[in-house]
């Protein structure tokens, strides 16, 4: 199971990558925060910001509108779902030279040889991983997102101090499909990687 101080070991900077694929909702920690379980390229993956582009969202507001007889409108409203794209330009087809593994604890890559690197940025997932994690869920899969949603934390209903005390996590989760997945190979590496432009688009079940 993951937990607070493996999601730690797995960003390189002050927050965390800003998405992550799992294919469960997770586990409440003891700080009340989910977090995903299983093992990384398994029942996870951490998706990296290496080359990539703004992250789009939009809001479907599912209704039915129908005008009364004195000409206003009454909006019977079902429900709101989010649509989500996002790609990367020359993201590294590989995030790291081998297929290395994660301390369970930690989150950290265990480096057993001083031959191995990462070739992300933040050892996030490469182009061939992403590709891999769409060919295997043809059905939904839980997206973790790491932006400023402070509105998610409220006190009895209110926004006050503590609400704003949550960058450094993922605070929004939503279950969600796979809409589209495009790949370009950009250019072809020698003997590590190769250079991958990928886009995807997603849609809230």
């Amino acid at each position: 199971m993951a937990t607070s101080a493996y999601i730690s070991g797995r960003k390189t900077y002050a927050r965390p990558q800003a998405l992550l694929f799992a294919d469960s909702a997770g586990t409440l920690g003891v700080d009340g925060y989910y977090y995903p379980d299983g093992t990384e390229k398994e029942n996870f993956i951490v998706l990296s910001d290496h080359n990539r582009s703004e992250i789009s969202i939009s809001q479907q507001r599912i209704e039915t509108r129908q005008r009364m007889i004195n000409g206003t409108m009454r909006s019977y409203h079902i429900a709101d779902k989010t649509t989500l794209s996002v790609s990367w330009n020359n993201l590294p087809s590989r995030s790291f030279n081998r297929n290395v593994l994660f301390d369970v604890n930690t989150g950290n890559p265990v480096m057993s040889r001083d031959t191995d690197y990462e070739n992300t940025v933040d050892g996030g997932a490469g182009g061939a991983e992403l590709l891999n994690w769409y060919e295997e869920n043809s059905g939904p899969f839980w997206v973790y997102l790491a932006y400023d949603k402070y509105i998610n934390f409220k006190t009895d209903g209110v926004i006050d101090d503590t609400s704003f005390e949550h960058l450094a996590i993922y605070n929004d989760i939503k279950l969600m499909y796979f809409s589209s997945f495009e790949y370009t190979i950009s250019k072809r590496g020698g003997t590590n990687f190769d250079f991958w432009n990928v886009s995807l688009a997603l849609e809230e079940a």
